[in-house]
C-alpha cells in the first residue's frame, strides 16, 4: 500500500470511527496538577467457545500554560481454546514545551512487547517541533515532526532489510497529528495518528492510529471504547502488515 494511500485511509478511518470507538482520555487542565485515568475491560466465555480477554490501561497527565507531560501504559492479553490471540504490552511518555504561543518542542520515549507480531521488545525515542493549530477550553489540535530512533529485538529471527536478523535498529522520521475535543459536557473525543518512515531502508515505514472516546457516567466513573491500528510495511516472514484492536471498558478518573 503506498504511503500516501495509507495516510488517507487511516485519517479517514479516524474521522469515521472516532464517534463510536476509541480509548478513554485523562483530564487535561492547565493547573500543574497530575491527573490519572485507569481503564479495565474483560470478557470470558466457556462451553462451545472457550475464550478470555483482559485489557488494562493507565494514563497520567500534567499540564501548565507552557508545557505538558503525559504517559500511558497498556496491557492486552486474550486466549481462545488455550491459544494466545493477543499478547501486547506497551509504555510511552511525551513531554511538550512551548517555545512560542504557536510552536512547541517535544521529546518522547516508548517501549513495546508484542510476541504475536514477533516483537520481543522495541525501544523508541524521538524529538522534534510541533505547532498548535488551535487550542481552547474545548480541546486542541497539534501537528508535529521530528527524528527518532527505534531498536527491535525479535522473538524469532526474521527477514528484515534484506537479511535474516535477530535485532534491528533504524533512524525514523516522526510525523504526527493529535487532537482532543469536548463534544458535550460529558463526552470527550481524542485521536492521534503517527507515521514513521524508515530512513535506513527507504520505502519502509510504520504507522500508528489511536482514537478515543470517553462518556462520563459520574465525575469518577466513565464508559469507554477503543480502537487502535498498527501498520508495518515490512513486518517479516508470515506476518500480517496490519493489527487492529477494539476494546470497551470502564474507567476510573482521579482528578
Amino acid at each position: 500500500m503506498p504511503c500516501r494511500t495509507l495516510i488517507v485511509t487511516l485519517t479517514s478511518a479516524a474521522a469515521l470511527l472516532a464517534p463510536g470507538l476509541s480509548q478513554a482520555q485523562v483530564t487535561l487542565k492547565a493547573d500543574g496538577q497530575w491527573r490519572y485515568l485507569l481503564t479495565a475491560g474483560a470478557n470470558v466465555s466457556s462451553g462451545n467457545n472457550d475464550a478470555a480477554a483482559l485489557n488494562l490501561a493507565a494514563e497520567g497527565a500534567r499540564q501548565t500554560n507552557d508545557d505538558k507531560w503525559t504517559w500511558d501504559a497498556k496491557a492486552d492479553h486474550a486466549r481462545s481454546a488455550g491459544v494466545a490471540t493477543t499478547d501486547r504490552y506497551g509504555l510511552r511518555t511525551q513531554y511538550n514545551r512551548d517555545i512560542s504561543p504557536d510552536w512547541f518542542g517535544f521529546g518522547s520515549g516508548e517501549t513495546l512487547s508484542d510476541e504475536l507480531a514477533n516483537i520481543s521488545a522495541r525501544y523508541s525515542v524521538a524529538s522534534g517541533i510541533g505547532r498548535h493549530v488551535w487550542r481552547d477550553e474545548r480541546g486542541f489540535f497539534d501537528v508535529s515532526a521530528g527524528l527518532g530512533y527505534s531498536y527491535d529485538w525479535y522473538v524469532a529471527p526474521t527477514d528484515v532489510a534484506g537479511a535474516v536478523r535477530e535485532q534491528y535498529g533504524r533512524t525514523e522520521l516522526v510525523l504526527s497529528e493529535e487532537s482532543s475535543h469536548r463534544l458535550t459536557p460529558t463526552t470527550n473525543l481524542r485521536q492521534k495518528f503517527t507515521l514513521y518512515p524508515n530512513l535506513r531502508d527507504s520505502g519502509k515505514y510504520r504507522a500508528v492510529l489511536d482514537t478515543g472516546l470517553t462518556v462520563e457516567m459520574t465525575p469518577t466513573i466513565n464508559l469507554s471504547a477503543g480502537l487502535s491500528y498498527r501498520y508495518d510495511s515490512a513486518p517479516g516472514n508470515n506476518l500480517e502488515k496490519g493489527d487492529a484492536m477494539f476494546v470497551t471498558g470502564v474507567s476510573l478518573r482521579f482528578d
